[in-house]
C-alpha cells in the first residue's frame, strides 16, 4: 500500500480545516454574529471577487464615458470634432486645387502663354450643313404689334402730367408762401409752402392713408389715396396723426409740419399731387396762398 506524502496531506488539511469567524460586542462580550470558514472557501470567494471586480472595471472602461478620465482615452465629442475637421480639410484642399488651376490659367493668360486658336467659321457651318441664306430675320406680325405697341404709349412717364380731367374738389393742405414750385425738368414733382413749426396740415381732400411712415430724406410722410385716381404726398412732417388705413376726410388734420429728414432746409410742407401714375402741378388744382 502506498501513503501519500505528509507534507501534501498537511497542505489539504490545512485547506479544509474549519475556522470560526466570530462577531463580539466589544462591551460586553456578546456573540452578534459568526461564520463558518475554510481557507479554500476564503481563496474560492477571494478569486470570484477579484474576477468580478477586473469585470466590471473593463466594462466601465470600454462602454461608459469613464474612459474619458483615464489618461491616454480620447473623448467622444473629441473624435467627432476631429472627424469633422477632417472632411474640412479635404474640402479645402479641393476648393485650394480649384483655385490654383484657375490662378495657374490666368497667369498663362495674361504673361501670353496661351497660343491663339484658328477657328475658320465657314468649315464649321458647312459641317453643320446650315443654310444662312434660307433663314428669315424679319420680325413677325406679332412682333411688330408688340412694338408698336410699346412705342405709341408713355402710361408709366413720370415726366408727362396727366391730361384726364376729374371733377374733384381739392382742400388747401395749408397756408403759406411757395417757395419751390412745380419743375419737371428738375425733376421737383411738388410744391414747397413755408409754414411755423407745428402748423396742422390737413388733407385735401377725402381718402385713405396708404402710407405713414418715417423715411431718412424726407423725415415722417403721409400718402392719402382719393378718388379719380389722386394721391396726394405730404413730406417732412414734424409728426403724424393718421396711420395706414385710416380714412379721412376733406380738410381733417392728418400731421403737423415740421423740418425732419435729410433733405429739409427748414420749417415747410412738401406736398405731391399725383394723378393715375402721373405727376401733376398742386398749384392747377389747389390755391395754396
Amino acid at each position: 500500500m502506498v501513503k501519500k506524502p505528509r507534507k501534501r496531506v498537511k497542505l489539504r488539511q490545512k485547506l479544509i480545516n474549519k475556522y470560526r469567524l466570530v462577531i463580539l460586542n466589544e462591551d460586553t462580550f456578546e456573540e452578534k454574529l459568526s461564520f463558518k470558514l475554510t481557507r479554500l472557501n476564503v481563496f474560492i470567494f477571494g478569486t470570484l471577487f477579484s474576477v468580478l471586480l477586473i469585470v466590471s472595471t473593463i466594462f466601465l472602461i470600454a462602454f461608459t464615458n469613464l474612459r474619458e478620465y483615464i489618461p491616454g482615452y480620447s473623448s467622444t465629442e473629441l473624435k467627432r470634432e476631429a472627424t469633422q475637421l477632417v472632411y474640412k480639410v479635404d474640402s479645402l484642399n479641393r476648393v485650394l486645387e480649384v483655385n490654383n488651376l484657375y490662378i495657374e490659367k490666368v497667369k498663362e493668360l495674361l504673361t501670353g502663354k496661351i497660343s491663339e486658336v484658328q477657328f475658320d467659321k465657314d468649315s464649321v457651318l458647312n459641317t453643320m450643313h446650315f443654310d444662312k441664306d434660307s433663314m428669315n430675320f424679319n420680325p413677325s406680325e406679332i412682333v411688330l404689334e408688340f412694338r408698336s405697341d410699346i412705342e405709341s404709349t408713355d402710361r408709366f412717364s413720370i415726366f408727362n402730367e396727366a391730361t384726364k380731367s376729374a371733377d374733384i374738389v381739392f382742400f388747401s393742405p395749408v397756408k403759406g408762401v411757395v417757395t419751390d414750385g412745380y419743375n419737371l425738368k428738375n425733376k421737383h414733382f411738388a410744391i414747397d409752402i413755408a409754414v411755423q413749426m407745428g402748423t396742422p396740415v390737413k388733407s385735401v381732400a377725402d381718402g385713405t392713408v396708404i402710407f405713414a411712415e418715417w423715411t431718412a430724406e424726407t423725415g415722417h410722410v403721409i400718402i392719402v389715396e382719393h378718388s379719380r385716381g389722386f394721391i396726394s404726398v405730404y413730406k417732412h412732417n414734424t409728426a403724424l396723426h393718421k396711420h395706414q388705413g385710416d380714412m379721412v376726410k376733406s380738410g381733417e388734420v392728418i400731421a403737423s409740419a415740421g423740418d425732419t429728414g435729410e433733405y429739409s432746409t427748414g420749417p415747410h410742407l412738401h406736398f405731391e399731387l399725383w394723378n393715375e401714375g402721373y405727376p401733376v402741378n398742386p398749384i392747377n388744382y389747389i390755391d395754396f396762398e
